[in-house]
């Protein structure tokens, strides 16, 4: 039997909160669009106090960023970009053209043809989000992209140096030190200063996600991130305190971040809380991680791994931890996730930061429909086609005429009769 000992709040009170931001970002979009560069730094003064003579930082200031850095720090950007160029580079070597003779005189086929220019937002208005610049602009370029902008916001009144120099090094074509909803309609719109991008991608808060939900169509984009999310499944192999650190790690993201905890042991459910408030002690983010305990925390007892299963195939977390005697049981059988973090040897923040998988994946239950950011999202699939005989187009116009005939689209009809009147005088 599933029993729920913590609970969050309601779904219903968040929406008030969903429909200020739908309102407020709509008016910001409409209001750039119409009013462009000027509507840009209005908002760019108004929100982060930044209006520098120019966002785009010229090459010297990318530099001096690079420069001022710690030889460890960018010794660590390297470290982490080359594990993530490794498997995006994987990942490429599975997506083949290909080309097939269907019937004799018939050649069909596709293509993977990379995005042409694509926008990378890194968010940083709280926290310098480094890794974030590996994800996007560095998987995107490893996909192809011949041009790669990314935005960032100013952090304490100035570029951050970290951030400018993964973006740098990952092979960002464009820098711009900009944030929020201005960053990104600025790409997808266009300026003097920027020509528009045809995707944009990154995570972001609320605003940034309703930006890129009502952009899209106009851009395409990556996937619509919620605020982050963590799950951990766990039995007796594992120690409350180990739990609650990889709950925590995850809450702090922000006070609106769910943080679940599925188990069999009821031992541990009953000592989480306790060592809840113990690593609440030791963290500076606890200010935040609290919130996002107390209001979005749960904890689910089950009797067995298949009802653990059932529940986090409902939950269909962003980051789903596995600690169980058999993590492969879970891998074998889940459809309903972002990422999965197998073992206790592991955990979110390895494929956060560094280990190579990315971490920027969907939220709200999206991983019932679609994966996370990889090389395959920069990568469009165009099909083609090839008719080498008269006979081949002819049997293939005889089929065509007549299902065209069913729909009543003589346009259609014709194009395929024209073709067998002709060739078949041929």
């Amino acid at each position: 039997m599933i029993k729920r000992l913590k609970s969050s709040r309601p779904a219903a009170l968040r929406s008030q909160h969903d429909s200020e931001v739908r309102n407020t970002v709509e008016h910001m979009l409409q209001d750039i669009e119409t009013r462009g560069a000027a509507a840009v730094r209005d908002y760019s003064e108004r929100l982060d106090r930044w209006s520098p003579p120019s966002f785009r930082l010229a090459p010297d200031a990318i530099q001096r960023c690079i420069d001022s850095l710690p030889a460890r720090t960018l010794d660590d950007i390297r470290y982490a970009q080359a594990q993530i160029r490794r498997f995006a580079q994987v990942q490429l070597m599975s997506l083949r053209d290909v080309e097939i003779e269907t019937m004799p005189g018939v050649v069909l086929g596709h293509r993977n043809i990379p995005v042409n220019a694509v926008g990378c937002y890194v968010p940083g208005g709280k926290y310098p989000m480094v890794a974030s610049a590996h994800m996007s602009v560095l998987t995107a370029k490893v996909a192809g992209v011949k041009r790669v902008v990314a935005a960032t916001p100013p952090f304490q009144g100035q570029p951050e140096a970290a951030t400018i120099a993964a973006m740098a090094l990952a092979g960002a074509d464009e820098i711009y030190v900009l944030g929020g909803v201005q960053a990104l309609a600025m790409m997808a719109f266009g300026t003097e200063e920027l020509a528009p991008v045809d995707m944009l991608v990154g995570p972001g808060n609320a605003y940034v996600a309703e930006a890129k939900r009502q952009l899209f169509g106009r851009v395409g984009i990556d996937l619509l991130a919620g605020p982050t999310e963590t799950l951990v499944i766990c039995d007796d192999s594992v120690d409350a305190e180990l739990v609650a650190v990889d709950l925590l790690g995850q809450a702090e993201h922000g006070p609106t971040s769910p943080a679940v905890c599925i188990t069999t042991s009821r031992p541990l459910a009953e000592a989480l809380p306790a060592a809840i408030e113990q690593v609440l002690a030791r963290l500076d983010t606890a200010p935040v991680a609290r919130v996002a305990w107390e209001d979005y925390g749960e904890i689910i007892l089950c009797d067995t791994d298949d009802e653990m299963l059932a529940e986090a195939e409902r939950v269909c977390s962003e980051h789903v931890q596995v600690m169980t005697r058999d993590p492969d049981w879970f891998l074998a059988r889940m459809t309903n996730y972002g990422a999965l973090f197998l073992g206790h040897r592991t955990n979110v923040a390895y494929g956060d930061k560094v280990i190579g998988t990315n971490h920027t994946l969907p939220t709200r239950g999206a991983g019932r429909y679609t994966g996370g950011l990889w090389v395959g999202k920069f990568i469009k699939t165009h099909t083609y086609q090839r008719v080498l005989t008269d006979a081949a187009s002819v049997e293939v116009g005889e089929y065509c005429s007549r299902l065209c005939e069913i729909e009543h689209f003589s346009g259609h009809k014709e194009q395929a009769d024209i073709r067998v009147r002709r060739l078949k005088q041929a």
